[in-house]
Parts: structure tokens; sequence; C-alpha cells
């Protein structure tokens, strides 16, 4: 405790309290008040509520994200004994207590000690007053005196009624969503607005010669304010941003966009309708996906079709310039022009009521380092100029946070730079554990303007890139020519490093808008290997592109996705010897080379040692294979609460395939959101698994966190969680771990 004088603290704290300004100033006074006074790590304050549950009001030292929200029910916890017993409650190891309870989301696990007291008035608990200590030790006499004569005399300054304390806590908001971009960010609301290109109705075109002159003008314009954009930002612009702007251009000059609004405007239609209209086909192909990453690009189509609507309307939708201090962006849709027009040094975050992590606005925030919170649904109560705080590592925004709360986040968003600082550090550092056991990183790919990404991010390859999307933007098949152009860009973009590239993956969630494939079960259907087997001639096609794309480089992988049987191997390799043989008859130099499988159907573990001579790899698809030993949908919200792939029963086939491939020393890489959880990478470098693919953003995250641990212990740590018996056990001990080693961080923890 530090030294003070009680009776002159006493008088303070409770003269401050009564002289405050509104409940919510009030419960963060006496907080405040009594870190100082007594010089404990954290203080809290817990409300009573209607249904006497405890309310965690204001605390110092807690997770602010969790004050106004955190709820304890009647009776429950250390808090609920407190109350119980109108009685203080002081224990040095609070976690060994029979009445504790954790609650996750005020990450008060460092904190050892607990001592709570009561706050009754007449007869009634009101409220329990908390003190927590990293040090495992009983609170003094003397701090236990304090709180409780000044428990009694705060019982009478506070509100009569529980209600009020909810009336005082709701200015202060918070909203969910999804991390767009990571960091912290602290401004005031700048509204961006919009035209919306998907509210324009459908009206004949008088003159569709003139229209079509406005149409190809309009593509020249908006090409040239892209490129302003991009110059606004900076010359020194880094690889990822110059990508975000050149796919713009990319769809910009793309024949598709471009033919298929004038084949619609020459058909009779007027130019925004025929944009609507074309821009919603390509959108909804994409939109009806189930993989998140290819489901997107529907985003960055509706920015461009919103651009090009609003410069038809010849008005400048960009953000404005006046007024001064840091801002953050808010809309519906947040886009890359607004991005772009908001003055750098004011811009602090960006908050989009839809959208999803893997469109170019999270991109472009990813890259610039703008903290950025997608998918919060539409937030009507803000107005320009409200305070507002984005937390993009938690994926939430905090409305009319008070001065308390801003405190807090100005504390954490210093510790979010410093620890950005050292991810940037380790970029060009390879991915090597404590004991000297190096993992190679690779970056997931489908897009030529998402090459740079990965590069900037440290990637050493590509560990999957989907070929599929070529196909699918487009309305016919892609020519031979067509793929090899596209295919080389990557390659060359990656040259000396591993490009791993799957074959044509298409039907279930991914159809193509002029081959319609109608199935009562597309999951189990006509997809992947199976297509392309039984439309041998775009898969010669496909294989001769890839082929003639290497050309003598020697770093291109075939993938084969959804294998299940033998059979599948060994026509697809029959058909690779015939692309070889007839690019050799031509005069083209090209390589064979190596071609792995994707163990996403459960069925093919089995059947590894029987393709292990037909095989030069394996790729785990993590995503695939955990939906469906678990038979569960982790996009249907009705089941995706289920969904883990921490399960035990795929850890224990992943580990299944581990063995197998070290055994057979065949190369063994894992691909999906496994590879870029924490949690799940301590498993996977335990079982052995020295190559993993994730999304570019993800990987200095999970280089740090390979750079500080041993394989060996991870080794042992996969043992122990491969014994137990659910989910939740699982990543509740694999978290521990890495706060135990200060690596809390990469949970969000600060």
């Amino acid at each position: 405790m530090t030294r003070m004088n009680p009776l002159l603290e006493l008088t303070r704290i409770v003269q401050a309290v009564a002289q405050a300004s509104g409940q919510a100033e009030q419960v963060e006074l006496i907080v405040e008040s009594i870190h100082r006074a007594i010089g404990v790590d954290v203080c809290s304050l817990y409300i009573s509520q209607p249904d006497h549950s405890m309310l965690l009001a204001a605390s110092h030292g807690l997770d602010p994200r969790s004050v106004g929200h955190s709820l304890l029910p009647e009776g429950t916890g250390l808090v609920g004994l407190a109350a119980r017993s109108r009685h203080p409650v002081n224990i040095a190891e609070a976690a060994s207590h029979p009445d504790f309870r954790y609650i996750a989301e005020t990450h008060e696990e460092e904190f050892h000690s607990f001592c709570g007291v009561p706050l009754v008035r007449s007869g009634e608990v009101i409220g329990v007053l908390v003190v927590q200590a990293r040090e495992a030790r009983l609170m003094s006499e003397e701090e236990l005196a304090f709180l409780v004569t000044l428990s009694a005399q705060l019982a009478l300054a506070l509100p009569a009624e529980p209600q009020q304390f909810s009336n005082a806590l709701s200015t202060t908001r918070q909203v969910r969503g999804v991390k767009g971009a990571p960091g912290i960010g602290i401004g005031k609301v700048q509204t961006c607005d919009q035209f919306d290109l998907y509210s324009v109705s459908d009206k004949p075109c008088s003159d569709p010669e003139a229209t079509l002159k406005r149409w190809y003008s309009l593509l020249e314009q908006v090409s040239r304010e892209v490129e302003e954009e991009r110059c606004a930002l900076g010359a020194d612009v880094s690889e990822s941003v110059a990508a975000v702007f050149s796919a713009y251009q990319m769809l910009l000059s793309d024949n598709h966009l471009r033919e298929g609004v004038a084949e619609r405007i020459r058909a009779g239609q007027w130019l925004p309708g025929a944009l609507r209209q074309t821009v919603q086909h390509f959108a909804d192909i994409f939109l009806a996906m189930e993989d998140p990453y290819l489901r997107a690009r529907h985003e960055d189509l509706y920015h461009l079709g919103n651009k090009l609507y609003s410069a038809w309307h010849g008005e400048d939708n960009t953000v404005p310039a006046d007024g001064s201090g840091p801002v953050v962006l808010v809309g519906s849709k947040v886009s890359v022009s607004d991005i772009a027009s908001c003055d750098p040094d004011r811009l602090q975050g960006i908050v989009c009521f839809e959208g999803s992590a893997l469109s170019h606005t999270a991109v472009l925030a990813n890259a610039l380092g703008i903290p950025a919170v997608m998918g919060t649904g539409t937030l009507k109560s803000l107005n320009d100029g409200d305070p507002i705080i984005v937390d993009g590592n938690f994926g939430q925004a905090i409305l009319h946070p008070s001065a308390s709360v801003k405190k807090e986040f100005r504390r954490l968003q210093q510790a979010d730079r410093t620890l950005q600082g050292e991810l940037a550090e380790l970029v060009n550092e390879p991915a090597v554990t404590t004991d000297g056991e190096q993992l190679r990183l690779f970056a997931n790919t489908g897009l030529l303007a998402d090459i740079s990404p990965g590069i900037a991010n440290g990637a050493e390859g590509v560990g999957l890139y989907r070929t599929e999307m070529p196909f699918m933007v487009s309305e016919t098949f892609p020519s031979e020519d067509e793929q090899e152009y596209i295919y080389r860009q990557v390659l060359e973009a990656y040259a000396g490093k591993p490009v791993y590239m799957r074959t044509l993956d298409i039907g279930g969630d991914k159809p193509l808008p002029y081959f319609p494939i109608i199935e009562d079960n597309p999951a189990l259907g006509w997809r992947g290997i199976r297509f392309c087997l039984d439309n041998s001639s775009l898969l010669m096609t496909q294989l001769r592109a890839m082929l003639r794309a290497a050309g003598d480089a020697d770093n291109l992988r075939i993938l084969l996705p959804m294998v299940s049987n033998t059979g599948e191997i060994d026509k697809l390799r029959a058909l690779l010897d015939d692309a070889l043989e007839q690019l050799a008859e031509e005069g083209i130099a090209v390589r064979r080379p190596p071609v792995g499988i994707m163990v996403e159907v459960p069925a093919a573990i089995s059947l590894l040692p029987t393709w292990a001579s037909r095989i030069d790899f394996i790729s785990i698809g993590s995503n695939d294979l955990s939906q469906y030993l678990l038979a569960l949908d982790r996009n249907n919200p009705r089941v995706a609460a289920a969904y883990d792939h921490l399960h035990p029963a795929v850890l224990r086939e992943v580990a299944r395939i581990a063995r197998f491939a070290q055994d057979s020393k065949l190369p063994l890489s894992l691909c999906g959101e496994m590879a870029s959880d924490p949690a799940a990478v301590l498993v996977l470098a335990g079982l052995g698994i020295r190559t993993l693919s994730m999304s570019a953003s993800k990987i200095p995250r999970i280089k740090w966190l390979l750079r500080s641990t041993a394989a060996g212990e991870a080794a042992t740590l996969a043992g122990q969680v491969l014994a137990m018996e659910d989910a939740a056990s699982i990543r509740e001990a694999l978290q521990a771990n890495l706060r135990e080693r200060g690596l809390g961080r990469l949970l969000g923890d600060q």
C-alpha cells in the first residue's frame, strides 16, 4: 500500500464523487482514485442490477472493452460471494477458491489476489468494490479497513436505482464487426455519404450510340481519377497499396465489364441501369461463394461500380477536407477513394457497416496501417464529430467513449504500435524456432493484384494459387493463351520460390456463370478434380497453360483438389504426360513439375499409403477437411459456433497425416484458417509440419510466434492436447501457454 493519510484520502474521494457531474463520471472517479490511493493493479466497481446480477460499471486495470458489458449472474464468482455474504472477501490466490469464476473478456488471469467489499445501503447490496493485484498476497488490515470505510460512504453517494447506472453507461456503446485491419484508432466520426448503384432502376435508353460514347469516356475518366488517388497517397507507397489501385485499373480495362455494359446499352438500357446489371451479375457470382477470399471480391466490384455511377452524376463523392484533428471514416461501404481523399495525417481508423476483412478497403487499410472494423451493421446514432474508438484487433468500435475508456485505449494503442514495429522488423527474417527448426510461411492468393501483399509480408512462396479466378470473372472458358499470361505473372513474381497452383476447382460454392451446375448437394457433387477429369479438354488446356507459363523455371507445383480415389491421380498424370509430349513436339521447352494432392476429403487419409508412389507432395486443406470431418458448415450461423479446427478429431487426423508424410519422406504443407490461428500453429509446429500457407497479412504474426517458440516444447504441448477430449479445453490450454510465455498479444491481449 502506498503511504497516505487514510482520513484525507477518504474525504477527498467522497467529496470528488459527490461533485461529479453524472453517474458515469462518479464510477470512473471511484476506481481511479482508489487505484492511486492504495497502489493496486486493478480497481473495479460492480453494480447490482434489477435481477441481482452484477454489472462491471467501471474498472482501472481490466480490459476496457468489458466495462458496461461483463455481467455476472446473481451469486456468481467471488463478486457474488462478497454480495451474498455481505462481508469482505480477501484472497491471496483467487483462482484456487471454489467460487472463483474466470471472466474471459476482462483478461484478469494475470492478477492473483482478490479483495471484494460489498456496498450496502438500507440493508440491500447495491454493488461490490473489487481490488486485485498481480502479486499473490492478502490485502493488509490497513488496506481492508480503508476499503470497508470507503465502501460504506460510497454506498450513500451512489444512485438509488440500478437502472440509473445502465442509463449512465449507455452513452458509451460497444459494437462488434469483423477485424478489417489491426490497431487502435481514436478520433471523431467523418461520415462517407455515397451514391448507391444498386438502388438504380431500369430505364430505356433514347440514344444508344451517344450513351456508348459516354460510357467509354467514363471509363477513361475514372481510370485517371484512380491514378490521381494513388498519387495522392505519395510516390513511395508500398507494393501492397499500389496493388489495390492496380486491381481497380485492371477491372476498368477488363473487357467483360466494358462490353457487358456496352451490350446492355445496345439492348436499350440506360447507362446507370446497364452498369448496375453488369456489376450485379459478376458480384452475385462471387457473393454466392463459400470461400471468404473469393466472396469478398464482390465488394471490390461494387466499390468500382459506385465510383463509375458517381462520376456519371458528375459529382465528387470523396470525403470533405474541412475540419481538423483525428478522424475515423464511417459509412456503409467506405471506399478506396474515400481513404485516398482523406488527409493521411488525420485518418485514424475506418468503420464499415458492411464488408469483410478481405475486401480491398481492408487490404488498403492493412497496407497503410489504418485500424479498420468491417461489417458492424448500420449505426444510425452516429453523427459527424461524435467521438469514436476503432479497435481493429478485436473487430469492434466504441461509440461515445468516456474519458477513462479513452485513456485506457491510448495505452493499448501505444502497446499495439510497439508490437507492429516489432513485426515489421521480422519481414526479411526466417521463421526459425528458438531451437533451430526452420519453417516456411507461404501466401494464399488468386488475383494478380494480390501478389504484392504476399511479397511485402515476407512470403517464401505461394502455398495455394486459386486458378479458378480467371474462369469465374469470364463469360466463356479462358483460352490457353489467356491462362498462360496470368500464370506467368505469378510464377515470375515469385521466381525461385515455389508456387502451388491448384487445378480448376469449381462446383460447390464456386459456380461458373456460363456453365451452371444444378445439384441437390453441391458440396458432395461435381466439383474439383471430378469436374476437371470429366471435362478433360479443359484440364488439358489448363495444364498446357501452366507448363508454358513456367517454361524452364522450376518453381511450378501442380496441386489436385478434392481427390478421393486412386484413378483420379492416375488420369491426371496421364493427361500431364500428354501435355508434356504435345509441347515437346511443338518445340516448346518445359519442365515436368511436381504433382501433389490436397487432403480435404477424409477418405484420402486412409489412401495416402496407396498414393505415396504417385505423388510428390501433400497439402492439407484444413478448412474443407475440418468441415467434412465434423459435418459442420462454418458459414452456417446455426451451427458455426460448434465448428473449431482444434476439435480433437481434426487434430488427430492432421497428426496422422503428418506421421505418414514424415515416414514416407513426402513434403507436407497446410493451408486454410488453421495456418494463421496462433493456438493451432503451436500444435502444427509440434507435429512436425514445416510449411504453412495463409493470408499474406497474417504472416508477420505467425513468424513472430514461431521465432518465440521452441519446436521441442511445441511437440510436448501437441502430445498433451492430442489426449484432450474437446476443442474448448484444447484451445484454453494453448492460449494459456501463449499468455504464460508473454505472447498474449497474438490473442489481442495488451
